[in-house]
Protein backbone atom coordinates (compact mmCIF):
# COMPACT_ATOMS: atom_id res chain seq x y z
CA UNK A 1 0.00 0.00 0.00
CA UNK A 2 1.58 3.64 -0.62
CA UNK A 3 1.78 5.91 1.63
CA UNK A 4 -1.32 7.64 3.23
CA UNK A 5 -2.58 10.46 4.76
CA UNK A 6 -3.97 9.99 8.03
CA UNK A 7 -6.53 11.37 9.90
CA UNK A 8 -8.55 11.52 13.65
CA UNK A 9 -12.13 12.19 13.66
CA UNK A 10 -14.54 13.58 16.34
CA UNK A 11 -18.72 13.49 15.99
CA UNK A 12 -17.54 15.11 20.04
CA UNK A 13 -19.46 12.27 21.43
CA UNK A 14 -18.00 11.74 25.24
CA UNK A 15 -20.52 11.16 27.81
CA UNK A 16 -20.37 14.88 29.43
CA UNK A 17 -21.76 18.87 29.25
CA UNK A 18 -21.41 20.50 25.95
CA UNK A 19 -18.41 22.11 27.09
CA UNK A 20 -16.48 19.13 28.32
CA UNK A 21 -17.17 17.50 25.43
CA UNK A 22 -15.32 20.66 23.60
CA UNK A 23 -12.10 19.97 26.00
CA UNK A 24 -12.11 16.42 25.56
CA UNK A 25 -12.52 16.76 21.87
CA UNK A 26 -9.68 19.39 21.74
CA UNK A 27 -7.09 16.84 24.01
CA UNK A 28 -7.93 14.10 21.73
CA UNK A 29 -6.98 16.10 18.61
CA UNK A 30 -3.76 17.53 20.60
CA UNK A 31 -3.09 13.75 21.51
CA UNK A 32 -3.28 13.15 17.74
CA UNK A 33 -0.99 15.71 16.44
CA UNK A 34 1.53 14.60 19.25
CA UNK A 35 1.67 11.22 17.67
CA UNK A 36 2.13 12.09 14.21
CA UNK A 37 -1.53 12.22 12.91
CA UNK A 38 -1.69 15.27 9.69
CA UNK A 39 -4.99 15.75 9.93
CA UNK A 40 -8.20 16.17 13.05
CA UNK A 41 -12.02 16.54 11.16
CA UNK A 42 -15.26 17.57 13.49
CA UNK A 43 -18.27 16.96 12.27
CA UNK A 44 -21.12 19.25 12.26
CA UNK A 45 -24.62 18.66 13.90
CA UNK A 46 -28.00 20.64 14.99
CA UNK A 47 -29.65 19.80 17.80
CA UNK A 48 -29.69 16.16 19.03
CA UNK A 49 -27.09 15.29 21.55
CA UNK A 50 -26.36 11.90 20.86
CA UNK A 51 -26.04 11.71 16.84
CA UNK A 52 -23.32 14.98 17.31
CA UNK A 53 -22.23 17.49 20.14
CA UNK A 54 -21.00 20.84 17.81
CA UNK A 55 -23.39 23.00 15.75
CA UNK A 56 -20.64 25.39 15.30
CA UNK A 57 -17.23 23.77 13.85
CA UNK A 58 -15.50 26.85 12.96
CA UNK A 59 -15.70 28.59 15.98
CA UNK A 60 -14.29 25.35 17.56
CA UNK A 61 -11.34 24.76 14.92
CA UNK A 62 -10.61 28.50 15.78
CA UNK A 63 -9.96 26.43 19.38
CA UNK A 64 -8.21 24.23 18.45
CA UNK A 65 -5.57 25.81 16.19
CA UNK A 66 -4.34 28.31 19.24
CA UNK A 67 -3.53 24.74 20.98
CA UNK A 68 -1.83 23.34 17.64
CA UNK A 69 1.00 23.94 15.74
CA UNK A 70 0.90 21.09 12.37
CA UNK A 71 -2.00 19.18 12.18
CA UNK A 72 -4.14 20.06 9.52
CA UNK A 73 -8.05 20.82 10.57
CA UNK A 74 -11.31 19.62 8.95
CA UNK A 75 -15.06 20.25 8.69
CA UNK A 76 -16.54 16.56 7.95
CA UNK A 77 -18.78 18.07 7.24
CA UNK A 78 -20.48 21.64 7.28
CA UNK A 79 -23.85 21.49 6.77
CA UNK A 80 -23.94 23.74 3.45
CA UNK A 81 -27.63 24.14 2.73
CA UNK A 82 -28.32 25.54 6.18
CA UNK A 83 -25.80 28.19 6.33
CA UNK A 84 -25.45 31.42 4.14
CA UNK A 85 -22.41 30.67 1.75
CA UNK A 86 -21.33 34.36 2.12
CA UNK A 87 -20.86 34.22 6.30
CA UNK A 88 -19.29 30.14 5.49
CA UNK A 89 -16.89 32.50 3.19
CA UNK A 90 -15.87 34.98 5.90
CA UNK A 91 -15.89 32.29 8.55
CA UNK A 92 -13.14 29.72 6.51
CA UNK A 93 -10.77 32.69 5.51
CA UNK A 94 -10.80 34.11 8.81
CA UNK A 95 -9.80 30.27 11.06
CA UNK A 96 -7.79 29.43 8.06
CA UNK A 97 -5.37 32.39 8.68
CA UNK A 98 -5.74 31.97 12.22
CA UNK A 99 -4.72 28.44 12.02
CA UNK A 100 -1.41 28.91 9.65
CA UNK A 101 -2.98 28.16 6.38
CA UNK A 102 -4.14 24.46 7.54
CA UNK A 103 -8.05 24.07 7.39
CA UNK A 104 -9.87 21.50 4.94
CA UNK A 105 -13.11 22.34 3.92
CA UNK A 106 -15.22 19.31 3.84
CA UNK A 107 -19.08 20.14 2.55
CA UNK A 108 -22.48 17.82 2.30
CA UNK A 109 -26.19 18.35 2.31
CA UNK A 110 -27.08 17.13 5.87
CA UNK A 111 -29.91 14.37 5.62
CA UNK A 112 -32.00 14.86 9.09
CA UNK A 113 -35.16 15.85 7.88
CA UNK A 114 -36.64 17.45 11.23
CA UNK A 115 -32.87 19.58 11.76
CA UNK A 116 -34.26 21.13 8.24
CA UNK A 117 -37.99 22.24 9.59
CA UNK A 118 -35.38 24.64 11.72
CA UNK A 119 -34.47 26.17 9.46
CA UNK A 120 -37.39 27.08 7.01
CA UNK A 121 -35.77 24.27 4.36
CA UNK A 122 -37.62 21.25 3.07
CA UNK A 123 -35.26 18.36 3.18
CA UNK A 124 -36.48 17.17 -0.98
CA UNK A 125 -34.65 20.69 -1.90
CA UNK A 126 -31.20 20.09 0.31
CA UNK A 127 -29.37 18.95 -3.21
CA UNK A 128 -30.46 22.49 -4.90
CA UNK A 129 -29.72 24.58 -2.08
CA UNK A 130 -26.40 23.39 -1.28
CA UNK A 131 -25.75 23.66 -5.22
CA UNK A 132 -26.46 27.39 -5.13
CA UNK A 133 -24.57 28.01 -1.73
CA UNK A 134 -21.67 26.37 -3.36
CA UNK A 135 -21.55 28.49 -5.69
CA UNK A 136 -21.83 31.47 -3.86
CA UNK A 137 -19.32 30.05 -1.53
CA UNK A 138 -16.83 29.48 -4.23
CA UNK A 139 -17.53 32.95 -6.11
CA UNK A 140 -16.96 34.69 -2.62
CA UNK A 141 -13.32 32.79 -2.33
CA UNK A 142 -12.76 33.70 -5.81
CA UNK A 143 -13.11 37.34 -5.04
CA UNK A 144 -16.36 37.99 -7.12
CA UNK A 145 -18.39 40.82 -6.34
CA UNK A 146 -21.08 40.08 -4.22
CA UNK A 147 -24.40 42.16 -4.72
CA UNK A 148 -22.16 45.00 -5.74
CA UNK A 149 -18.86 45.85 -6.98
CA UNK A 150 -17.61 46.97 -4.12
CA UNK A 151 -18.64 43.72 -2.14
CA UNK A 152 -15.92 41.57 -2.42
CA UNK A 153 -14.39 38.70 0.22
CA UNK A 154 -12.00 39.99 2.80
CA UNK A 155 -9.36 39.40 3.92
CA UNK A 156 -8.98 37.05 0.47
CA UNK A 157 -9.27 33.56 0.98
CA UNK A 158 -5.81 32.55 -1.08
CA UNK A 159 -6.04 29.06 -1.63
CA UNK A 160 -9.04 27.49 0.43
CA UNK A 161 -11.01 26.54 -2.86
CA UNK A 162 -7.91 23.99 -3.54
CA UNK A 163 -9.20 22.55 -0.12
CA UNK A 164 -12.88 21.46 -0.79
CA UNK A 165 -14.33 17.86 0.04
CA UNK A 166 -18.18 16.52 -0.68
CA UNK A 167 -19.27 13.75 1.01
CA UNK A 168 -21.49 11.31 -0.82
CA UNK A 169 -23.26 7.96 -0.60
CA UNK A 170 -23.95 7.46 -4.43
CA UNK A 171 -22.42 7.23 -7.49
CA UNK A 172 -24.28 10.48 -8.99
CA UNK A 173 -22.74 12.44 -6.45
CA UNK A 174 -19.24 11.25 -7.12
CA UNK A 175 -19.72 11.98 -10.56
CA UNK A 176 -20.58 16.02 -9.51
CA UNK A 177 -17.68 15.74 -6.92
CA UNK A 178 -15.16 14.67 -9.53
CA UNK A 179 -16.46 17.21 -12.05
CA UNK A 180 -15.56 19.61 -9.32
CA UNK A 181 -12.20 18.53 -9.40
CA UNK A 182 -12.87 18.63 -5.31
CA UNK A 183 -12.07 15.68 -2.99
CA UNK A 184 -14.02 12.69 -1.88
CA UNK A 185 -15.11 11.56 1.50
CA UNK A 186 -16.53 8.13 2.17
CA UNK A 187 -18.64 7.31 4.60
CA UNK A 188 -17.39 4.85 7.81
CA UNK A 189 -20.95 2.72 7.46
CA UNK A 190 -23.72 2.73 4.71
CA UNK A 191 -27.22 1.08 5.14
CA UNK A 192 -27.49 -1.73 2.28
CA UNK A 193 -30.01 -1.45 -0.40
CA UNK A 194 -32.86 -4.36 -0.45
CA UNK A 195 -31.80 -5.75 -3.17
CA UNK A 196 -28.07 -6.15 -2.18
CA UNK A 197 -28.49 -6.49 1.91
CA UNK A 198 -25.15 -8.47 2.75
CA UNK A 199 -23.03 -5.76 0.22
CA UNK A 200 -19.76 -5.30 1.78
CA UNK A 201 -18.43 -1.35 2.28
CA UNK A 202 -15.88 -2.03 -0.27
CA UNK A 203 -18.63 -3.50 -3.06
CA UNK A 204 -20.77 -0.03 -2.10
CA UNK A 205 -17.81 2.00 -2.41
CA UNK A 206 -15.84 0.86 -5.01
CA UNK A 207 -18.27 2.25 -7.65
CA UNK A 208 -18.29 5.86 -6.17
CA UNK A 209 -14.45 5.83 -6.39
CA UNK A 210 -14.52 4.54 -10.09
CA UNK A 211 -17.63 7.64 -10.47
CA UNK A 212 -15.26 9.95 -8.99
CA UNK A 213 -11.88 9.03 -10.95
CA UNK A 214 -13.70 9.21 -14.15
CA UNK A 215 -15.21 12.20 -14.01
CA UNK A 216 -11.98 14.14 -12.21
CA UNK A 217 -10.55 16.71 -14.78
CA UNK A 218 -7.24 16.00 -16.43
CA UNK A 219 -4.12 17.12 -14.86
CA UNK A 220 -6.24 17.40 -11.42
CA UNK A 221 -4.66 14.77 -8.69
CA UNK A 222 -7.21 12.46 -7.36
CA UNK A 223 -8.23 13.16 -2.91
CA UNK A 224 -10.06 10.47 -1.69
CA UNK A 225 -10.67 10.43 2.15
CA UNK A 226 -12.02 6.68 3.27
CA UNK A 227 -13.56 7.50 7.26
CA UNK A 228 -13.27 4.43 9.12
CA UNK A 229 -14.79 2.79 12.45
CA UNK A 230 -11.85 1.59 14.42
CA UNK A 231 -10.97 1.17 18.27
CA UNK A 232 -8.27 -0.27 19.26
CA UNK A 233 -7.14 -1.02 22.74
CA UNK A 234 -4.33 -2.91 24.78
CA UNK A 235 -6.48 -6.44 24.48
CA UNK A 236 -9.17 -7.82 22.63
CA UNK A 237 -11.01 -8.37 25.53
CA UNK A 238 -11.48 -4.83 26.44
CA UNK A 239 -11.93 -3.74 23.05
CA UNK A 240 -14.42 -6.20 22.55
CA UNK A 241 -16.43 -5.37 26.15
CA UNK A 242 -16.21 -1.53 25.22
CA UNK A 243 -17.76 -2.06 21.60
CA UNK A 244 -20.57 -4.14 22.83
CA UNK A 245 -21.78 -1.28 24.90
CA UNK A 246 -21.43 1.48 22.47
CA UNK A 247 -22.57 -0.83 19.43
CA UNK A 248 -25.60 -1.57 21.51
CA UNK A 249 -26.37 2.02 22.68
CA UNK A 250 -26.93 3.42 19.49
CA UNK A 251 -28.39 0.54 17.54
CA UNK A 252 -31.74 2.07 17.10
CA UNK A 253 -30.36 5.28 15.29
CA UNK A 254 -28.67 2.93 12.74
CA UNK A 255 -31.94 1.39 12.12
CA UNK A 256 -33.86 5.03 12.08
CA UNK A 257 -31.06 5.69 9.64
CA UNK A 258 -31.75 2.86 6.88
CA UNK A 259 -29.96 -0.18 8.75
CA UNK A 260 -30.99 -3.60 8.45
CA UNK A 261 -30.08 -5.55 11.51
CA UNK A 262 -31.28 -9.25 11.99
CA UNK A 263 -28.46 -10.55 14.13
CA UNK A 264 -27.55 -8.02 17.21
CA UNK A 265 -24.98 -10.66 18.42
CA UNK A 266 -21.54 -8.87 19.08
CA UNK A 267 -19.90 -10.26 15.86
CA UNK A 268 -22.67 -9.55 14.03
CA UNK A 269 -23.08 -5.63 14.96
CA UNK A 270 -19.42 -5.59 14.30
CA UNK A 271 -19.54 -6.59 10.68
CA UNK A 272 -23.26 -5.18 10.05
CA UNK A 273 -21.88 -1.66 11.46
CA UNK A 274 -18.46 -1.99 9.77
CA UNK A 275 -16.27 -1.60 13.10
CA UNK A 276 -12.75 -2.29 12.90
CA UNK A 277 -11.95 -3.59 16.84
CA UNK A 278 -9.73 -5.65 19.00
CA UNK A 279 -6.07 -4.73 19.88
CA UNK A 280 -3.81 -3.43 17.31
CA UNK A 281 -2.99 -7.38 15.43
CA UNK A 282 -6.79 -7.84 15.10
CA UNK A 283 -7.69 -4.59 13.74
CA UNK A 284 -4.88 -4.79 11.05
CA UNK A 285 -6.31 -7.48 9.66
CA UNK A 286 -9.60 -6.38 9.56
CA UNK A 287 -8.72 -3.39 7.84
CA UNK A 288 -6.51 -5.13 5.33
CA UNK A 289 -9.71 -6.86 3.92
CA UNK A 290 -10.67 -3.75 2.77
CA UNK A 291 -9.90 -3.28 -0.56
CA UNK A 292 -11.87 0.41 -0.76
CA UNK A 293 -8.35 1.46 1.71
CA UNK A 294 -5.51 0.93 -1.38
CA UNK A 295 -7.52 3.44 -3.15
CA UNK A 296 -7.26 6.25 -1.71
CA UNK A 297 -5.40 9.19 -0.09
CA UNK A 298 -6.10 9.72 3.57
CA UNK A 299 -7.54 7.34 5.85
CA UNK A 300 -9.42 9.05 8.88
CA UNK A 301 -10.21 6.85 12.25
CA UNK A 302 -13.16 7.23 14.14
CA UNK A 303 -14.14 5.27 17.60
CA UNK A 304 -17.86 6.12 16.91
CA UNK A 305 -19.82 3.98 17.29
CA UNK A 306 -17.72 2.41 20.32
CA UNK A 307 -17.74 5.99 22.06
CA UNK A 308 -15.27 4.44 24.60
CA UNK A 309 -14.91 6.86 27.82
CA UNK A 310 -11.79 9.29 27.22
CA UNK A 311 -8.48 7.73 28.47
CA UNK A 312 -9.18 4.97 26.03
CA UNK A 313 -9.70 6.97 23.01
CA UNK A 314 -6.33 8.54 23.93
CA UNK A 315 -4.87 5.17 24.09
CA UNK A 316 -6.71 3.67 20.68
CA UNK A 317 -4.98 6.84 19.08
CA UNK A 318 -1.40 5.84 20.58
CA UNK A 319 -2.00 2.12 19.24
CA UNK A 320 -3.11 3.63 15.73
CA UNK A 321 -0.08 5.96 14.97
CA UNK A 322 1.98 3.01 16.63
CA UNK A 323 0.99 -0.31 14.95
CA UNK A 324 -2.27 0.36 12.74
CA UNK A 325 -1.04 2.82 10.58
CA UNK A 326 1.97 1.83 9.65
CA UNK A 327 0.86 -1.78 8.45
CA UNK A 328 -1.28 0.35 5.97
CA UNK A 329 1.46 2.81 4.38
CA UNK A 330 1.54 5.26 6.84
CA UNK A 331 4.53 6.95 7.97
CA UNK A 332 5.69 9.44 10.56
CA UNK A 333 5.61 12.90 9.39
CA UNK A 334 9.88 13.76 8.73
CA UNK A 335 9.70 16.66 11.47
CA UNK A 336 7.70 14.23 13.97
CA UNK A 337 9.91 10.98 12.86
CA UNK A 338 13.03 13.81 13.66
CA UNK A 339 11.74 14.70 16.94
CA UNK A 340 11.27 11.23 18.27
CA UNK A 341 14.80 10.08 17.34
CA UNK A 342 16.26 13.39 18.66
CA UNK A 343 14.44 12.37 22.05
CA UNK A 344 15.60 8.66 21.88
CA UNK A 345 19.44 9.62 21.53
CA UNK A 346 18.73 11.68 24.05
CA UNK A 347 17.47 9.01 26.14
CA UNK A 348 20.18 7.10 24.96
CA UNK A 349 23.14 9.81 26.03
CA UNK A 350 21.61 10.08 29.92
CA UNK A 351 22.29 6.02 30.40
CA UNK A 352 25.68 6.61 29.35
CA UNK A 353 27.84 6.27 32.16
Amino acid sequence: MSAKRLGFFTRLLDDAPAGERYRLAAEQIVHAERHGFDSAWVAQHHFHRDEGGLPSPLPFLAYVAARTSRIRLGTGIIILPMEDPVRTAEDTVVVDLLSGGRIEVGLGTGATPETFLAFGLDKDERTEIFARNLDRLLAAWKGDALGHDKNRLYPEAGTLADRVWHATFSVAGAERIGRAGAGLMLSRTQPRSRDKPNATLPEIQHPIVDAYLANLPAGVAPRIMASRSLFVADSRAEALKLAEIGLNRVLDRFVASGHVIPDRSLPALIRTLDTHVGAADDVVASLAADSVLPRVTDIVFQVHSVDPPHPAILRSIELTAAEVAPALGWRLPPRKAESQLSRQRADAAALQP
